[in-house]
């Protein structure tokens, strides 16, 4: 398992990658997944990685939407980065609305395929019925136990990746 920090930005935006292997048997025939997080808060962002390091996936994590968009759309410093195949998504991001986010995600061709978990502190109908409306995949209420949100994001990854069943990039 390795765990190293990007420095795509050098604007004190943290991404992080991260590779884990399960302690149990390993599927060789797995391919590696690349899920991005776009979570603001720091300390949440890393408890993200934590629930995911057992798996064999490379994290990337952002903390705001306008590094997502350079993200997605291979701009500036991230030119070289890897398509995602699960992002989870935060609504309350520091410089962008995460349903505005969401909706250029889904709009656009090249990006849409792409299943997003919108993620919230709060069950607030409205967010919870834009998502599908401008279709987001699920809408995960997090939870504030720490214990719990871990437990959260491993069942999210297992439903995508050993559920699901998604189209190749």
């Amino acid at each position: 398992m390795y765990h190293q920090r990007l420095d795509y930005a050098n604007r004190g935006i943290f991404a992080t990658q991260s590779t884990g292997m399960n302690e149990g048997i390993m599927n060789e025939s797995a391919p590696e997944r690349s899920i991005l997080p776009i979570v603001r808060d720091r300390d949440r962002a890393q408890l993200i990685e934590t629930a995911l390091q057992s798996f064999q996936h490379r994290v990337i994590t952002l903390a705001d939407g306008i590094e997502a968009i350079d993200f997605l759309y291979r701009r500036g410093d991230y030119v070289d980065a890897p398509r995602p195949d699960l992002i989870l998504l935060e609504l309350n991001l520091p410089d962008r609305d995460g349903l505005d986010l969401l909706a250029k995600i889904k709009t656009d061709p090249q990006l849409r395929r792409i299943p997003i978990v919108v993620l919230t502190t709060a069950a607030s109908e409205a967010d919870i019925f834009s998502t599908y409306l401008l279709q987001g995949n699920c809408h995960v209420v997090q939870s504030t136990d720490l214990d719990r949100l871990c437990q959260i994001v491993q069942r999210i990854e297992k439903f995508w990746f050993g559920i699901v069943t998604l189209p190749v990039a």
